[in-house]
């Protein structure tokens, strides 16, 4: 019976030894299935937004869209994160620049040192970007560049910046030369911002025109603080231009058009870009539809319907669902600020860690396979959008006396 005993335990004791061997091999081959860090309870989004000064009129709209995005998905229990195979609730966490660069580098640096966001999101345009570019990549941050397009911002040694609904500014004119070489204009004067957005815009252009035998009778940069265009449009005119082209911010746009509402000077064709993203804005300074009627422009979404949309929410659909959720109509940069979310959305739902370089690899691998209603999203290897190209437009009333815009060059999904 003690024999017995002994086998018997002998026996279990020989079953047991290979049952720890596997566990210890186990052990060895996969150390990370012990040591996974546990899901966060939210993710961060940190961001900043002008509340005041030059740039609210597009910071704000723009804010509202990606609270917009951030309203939607926690309403659906969050954001699905595939580092975690798990619907995880947004946090926004962010800060009034009032259009302020100085105030703006300080709270970007808070932003990442500080409050340690997972997401780090840039306000509007790049003035206020511009701070951001060099911050991001010093602290190894992956920057989503809302609509900050400067050509400058992009390099071949910085992963850490990926631009999301609008193409950098150096595209932008593709369709303008276009139209301006296509409908024989061979007297064209430029006035640009002297900043990254307007500068490479102008740059862009002026190398077109000249390749196609055209040169600018006028070609002047600005300061962006310029807010009197009177002695400016009465050098123009003594060029006698057949386009007058006119690249700067929403408030240098809205000068120029007063200056030139106010002077005696008329040409065959002026251009203006912000028009065409904030038509609401411009209708309010210019006496309704009437005032822009034959302006030509980029128009963008909602003036721009892109029906071709694999993610997220239709343009339809979002007009009505964010004028119920925010009262308030829909405008280029809601769009654009909704269409950042559903950026980050799709990197979050692809990537396999929330590592700033994986989720640059993520947006690399979705890239040219959305379409959202602000477009095809595509990025080069640099991070700059090429895709949400924007064609020509030109404004018109129509019957019901509202202001409808008609292409003069093809639009690209």
């Amino acid at each position: 019976m003690h024999e017995a005993n002994q086998r018997l335990r002998a026996g279990r004791n020989r079953n047991r030894r290979p049952r720890v061997g596997r566990l210890r091999s186990d052990h060895c081959l996969n150390p990370v299935r012990k040591y996974s860090p546990s899901a966060p309870q939210t993710i961060t989004v940190g961001t900043l937004y002008a509340g005041s000064g030059s740039y609210a009129t597009s910071s704000l709209p723009e804010y509202a869209g990606l609270k917009f995005w951030i309203n939607q998905v926690n309403s659906q229990g969050g954001v699905y994160v595939n580092a975690y195979h798990k619907r995880i609730k947004v946090q926004l966490v962010s800060y009034n620049d009032q259009s302020s660069p100085t105030t703006a580098t300080n709270l970007y640096n808070q932003l990442i040192t500080v409050n340690h966001v997972n997401i780090l999101v840039a306000d509007f345009g790049s003035v206020l970007t511009s701070v951001a570019v060099p911050l991001a990549e010093e602290n190894k941050m992956l920057l989503f560049d809302q609509t900050g397009t400067g050509a400058s911002f992009f390099s071949p040694n910085n992963p850490y910046i990926v631009l999301t609904s609008l193409p950098t500014s150096g595209l932008w004119p593709d369709s303008l030369a276009q139209y301006l070489i296509q409908s024989g204009k061979k007297h064209v004067a430029i006035v640009y911002d002297t900043n990254d957005f307007d500068q490479s815009q102008d740059t862009t252009l002026v190398t077109k025109l000249k390749a196609a035998g055209i040169n600018p009778v006028y070609n002047n940069g600005v300061a962006t603080s310029t807010s009197n265009y009177t002695v400016i449009l009465h050098d123009i005119a003594a060029t006698n231009p057949d386009a007058v082209i006119e690249l700067g911010y929403p408030n240098n746009d809205i000068a120029f058009l007063q200056a030139l509402k106010s002077s005696s000077d008329h040409f065959p064709m002026v251009f203006t870009i912000f028009p065409g993203q904030l038509p609401q804005l411009f209708e309010s300074n210019f006496g309704g539809a009437a005032g822009l009627a034959g302006l030509y422009t980029y128009p963008a979404p909602p003036l721009l319907n892109r029906p071709q949309v694999n993610y997220g929410l239709s343009l339809a659909q979002f007009e009505t669902a964010y004028q119920k959720s925010t009262g308030q109509s829909a405008n280029f940069l809601s769009v654009a600020g909704y269409n950042t979310g559903l950026v980050i959305q799709k990197t979050l739902g692809t990537a396999t860690s929330l590592s700033q370089l994986g989720l640059r690899q993520a947006v690399s691998s979705f890239s040219g396979k959305i379409s959202t209603l602000d477009g095809t999203f595509q990025i080069n290897n640099e991070g700059a959008q090429i895709g949400e190209t924007l064609p020509v437009g030109q404004f018109s009333v129509g019957s019901n006396g509202n202001l409808e815009v008609n292409l003069v060059t093809p639009l690209s999904q």
